[in-house]
């Protein structure tokens, strides 16, 4: 019997089930959005129970879309958004309120009081990680303290804490689990214990009881009740699933995800690597009882979800690819630079305090100035983060492969390979989270044999190759990084 792999990919806008054959190539797949809700500004949240409903009707549409049942799988993977917190109860499994998703800002005078203590870097020796309102541990410092009697039972473990890997694992397989990638980014874990750490459970007053168990990456993790028993074998955060399809397997390698934010990670070997320049420190995967492979990354909060407030809020595209189609037909940005700093900037900036800015604006500026800027931020926002990254490296980052959505921006990308000075590599499956996803879930159950066979399977679609001048190169930059000093300082200690 011909067996496949699914991977069910549990993001930031919808979620989606894409079922894989031995050669990695897509044989079928669907996907579902779920509501965005945004109850004050600065705060984002996602239903969790709309969340799984979706993943189970994606997961059965895939399969039907190609006459498939759950006995044609060897295994399922899971690949998730990685910092939205969520709280359950233990015994009923119902959620204490909505999915608190990583964009959201209401926690940063928790951060701030937080740092007030030994600084932004406080923790960041033992979870790699910088004091910002994007991880998980002030979420559910903020969720427990909403409600007073939360913390009690969390600490009796009626009350369970998860990112949206282990909301799902638990919900297949009645297993509380998360993976070291999704841990790691809590900033609870230890990076080099690769289980909870006791001084910063203590930090955020954060009870271990509530907390699920630290598994690897490629790893059995259960079998999946709604879906015939298969296996579900692996559980790792987008951007390191996005890695690992990518086959980044060798130190120096690196890949950028560009979809709702973009994230661009580089393989540091199975030795964790300081950052000096706002890069994170970060677990890049572990492969079952192997040593555990660490990333540095840097993460970028808003570059599609850019192209959607255009669409959403302006309303001057009616659907995302329409953006290309208007940013082409002008040479340049008319002068117009957006910075969109709608929660902050992320890296290498980590400035909680930064808003979104539309610098330049005049009379001349059109509605396609505007479509070709949204794109162009996006590249300058990678820029900063590969010169933070080569800035820290012996190395400097000699090619870029790229996957997700944006990706499909012919415009976009060769853009970047412009203000970057180095070739642009899209594969031919550009969907590497979910692909990533598969390779960990088959590699745990003997599906591929090694990471070679993986890397065997890796082939360019499209290539781009730099032709911007240094000075016009200059010129933008300049430009680009006056704009980002006007978007600093904006918000205030103020209610």
């Amino acid at each position: 019997m011909t067996r496949y792999v699914a991977a069910i990919d549990q993001g930031t806008t919808s979620s989606r089930c894409i079922v894989f054959d031995a050669a990695g190539a897509v044989v079928t797949q669907a996907q579902r959005e779920h509501e965005q809700r945004f109850p004050r500004p600065g705060w984002v949240e996602h239903d969790a129970v709309e969340i799984w409903h979706n993943v189970q009707a994606v997961t059965r549409g895939a399969l039907d879309a190609a006459g498939l049942s759950h006995a044609d799988l060897a295994a399922i993977g899971i690949t998730n958004q990685r910092e939205t917190t969520l709280l359950w109860d233990a015994a009923t499994g119902e959620p204490v309120g909505n999915a608190i998703v990583w964009q959201d800002t209401r926690t940063d005078r928790l951060v701030g009081r937080l740092a007030s203590d030994g600084g932004q870097d406080r923790f960041r020796d033992r979870c790699g990680l910088p004091l910002a309102t994007y991880f998980s541990a002030p979420k559910i410092r903020w969720m427990l303290d909403a409600d007073p009697e939360l913390q009690a039972r969390a600490a009796d473990g009626a009350v369970r804490f998860g990112t949206m890997d282990t909301w799902l694992i638990e919900r297949l397989t009645g297993r509380h689990a998360t993976d070291v990638t999704n841990a790691s980014r809590t900033m609870l874990m230890n990076l080099r214990t690769l289980d909870w750490d006791d001084e910063l459970l203590a930090a955020f007053d954060i009870p271990r009881a509530m907390l699920p168990q630290v598994l690897p990456s490629s790893h059995v993790y259960g079998e999946a009740a709604p879906f015939g028993g298969t296996p579900v074998a692996s559980a790792l955060g987008d951007q390191q699933a996005a890695l690992f399809g990518q086959a980044c397997f060798a130190p120096g390698e690196a890949k950028c995800t560009y979809g709702t934010g973009s994230f661009l990670l580089l393989n540091t070997g199975t030795t964790p690597t300081a950052s000096e320049r706002g890069l994170l420190t970060t677990v890049a995967y572990q492969i079952g009882d192997q040593p555990a492979v660490y990333a540095l990354e840097g993460s970028i909060a808003v570059t599609g979800a850019l192209v959607q407030w255009l669409r959403d809020n302006l309303g001057i595209i009616r659907h995302a690819a329409q953006v290309n189609e208007l940013a082409a037909k002008v040479p340049d940005n008319g002068g117009c630079v957006i910075v969109p700093a709608f929660s902050g900037l992320f890296a290498p900036h980590w400035r909680p305090d930064a808003r979104g800015v539309i610098a330049g604006l005049t009379g001349f500026v059109t509605k396609e100035h505007l479509a070709r800027a949204a794109l162009e931020a996006t590249a300058w926002q990678v820029y900063d983060v590969v010169d933070a990254m080569n800035a820290g490296s012996a190395v400097d980052l000699a090619e870029l492969k790229v996957d997700g959505g944006m990706t499909a921006s012919e415009l976009l990308m060769g853009f970047q390979s412009d203000v970057l000075g180095v070739p642009v590599s899209r594969p031919t499956v550009a969907e590497t989270t979910c692909l990533g996803a598969a390779y960990a879930a088959g590699l745990a159950v003997g599906f591929w044999p090694d990471v070679d066979s993986l890397r065997a399977n890796w082939r360019v679609d499209r290539r781009w190759e730099p032709t911007m001048t240094d000075s016009r190169r200059q010129a933008g930059l300049r430009q680009w990084r006056k704009a980002v000093a006007r978007s600093l300082d904006w918000v205030d200690d103020q209610p």
